[in-house]
C-alpha cells in the first residue's frame, strides 16, 4: 500500500511539475506577444507619420520619385502584414528604405533647412527611438521564451505543445550599417 501511494505521490508531481512548466511556456509567449504589439503601436505611429514625410519631400525631389515609391511600397507591406514573422520583416524593409530617404535628402540643403521637413524628421526620429526601445524589450522577452524552450526538462513540454524558437526583431540589413563607426563632419 505505501508503495502504490508513493508511486501515486511522484505521478502527481511529475503532472503537477509539468502544469507548472506548460503555464510558465505560456506566459512567456504571451509576454512576447505584448511586447510585439508595443512594438506595433509605435510602428503604427510609424506608417501615420510616412506619408506626411514623403508629401513634404515631393516637391524638392520630384526627379527621385523611385525613393519615394520604395517607401510607399514597403509602407504598404508592412501595413498587410499579418504574423509577427511577417511585421519584422516588412519593418526591416521598410527601416531600409527609410535610410535610402535619409541619404537622398543631403542632397537637397532647401529640404533640410524647411521648418515642416525638420519637424517630420524630429518626429520620426522620436518614433524610431521609441521602436528601438520597444524592440528591445520584444527581443528579451523572444529571449525568454527560446530559453525556456530550449532549457530541460521544459523543452520536453515545449515540444510536446508545439512551443518552438521564436525570431528576434533584428537590424535586417541595417545591421551593418549600425555596425560602422558615426561619421563627424564639420
Amino acid at each position: 500500500m505505501i508503495i502504490v501511494l508513493f508511486f501515486l505521490a511522484i505521478i502527481v508531481l511529475f503532472i503537477l511539475m509539468a502544469v507548472s512548466l506548460y503555464n510558465r511556456l505560456v506566459r512567456l509567449r504571451n509576454n512576447r506577444e505584448q511586447a510585439f504589439a508595443d512594438v506595433d503601436v509605435q510602428l503604427k505611429q510609424r506608417h501615420d507619420l510616412i506619408p506626411q514625410l514623403v508629401d513634404s519631400v515631393k516637391g524638392y525631389m520630384g526627379h527621385e520619385r523611385g525613393v519615394l515609391t520604395q517607401i510607399t511600397e514597403a509602407r504598404s507591406n508592412a501595413m498587410k502584414a499579418t504574423t509577427i514573422n511577417e511585421k519584422i520583416e516588412a519593418e526591416n524593409k521598410l527601416s531600409t528604405a527609410l535610410e535610402g530617404l535619409k541619404v537622398s535628402v543631403e542632397a537637397y540643403p532647401d529640404l533640410k533647412a524647411s521648418q515642416n521637413f525638420l519637424d517630420l524628421q524630429n518626429e520620426i526620429s522620436d518614433i524610431e527611438n521609441k521602436i528601438a526601445a520597444a524592440r528591445r524589450f520584444f527581443n528579451s522577452a523572444t529571449k525568454e521564451l527560446n530559453v525556456a524552450t530550449e532549457l530541460f526538462p521544459s523543452n520536453m513540454i515545449a515540444t510536446l505543445f508545439n512551443f518552438k524558437r521564436e525570431p528576434m526583431f533584428e537590424l535586417g540589413n541595417q545591421r551593418a550599417e549600425a555596425e560602422q563607426p558615426p561619421k563627424i563632419q564639420f
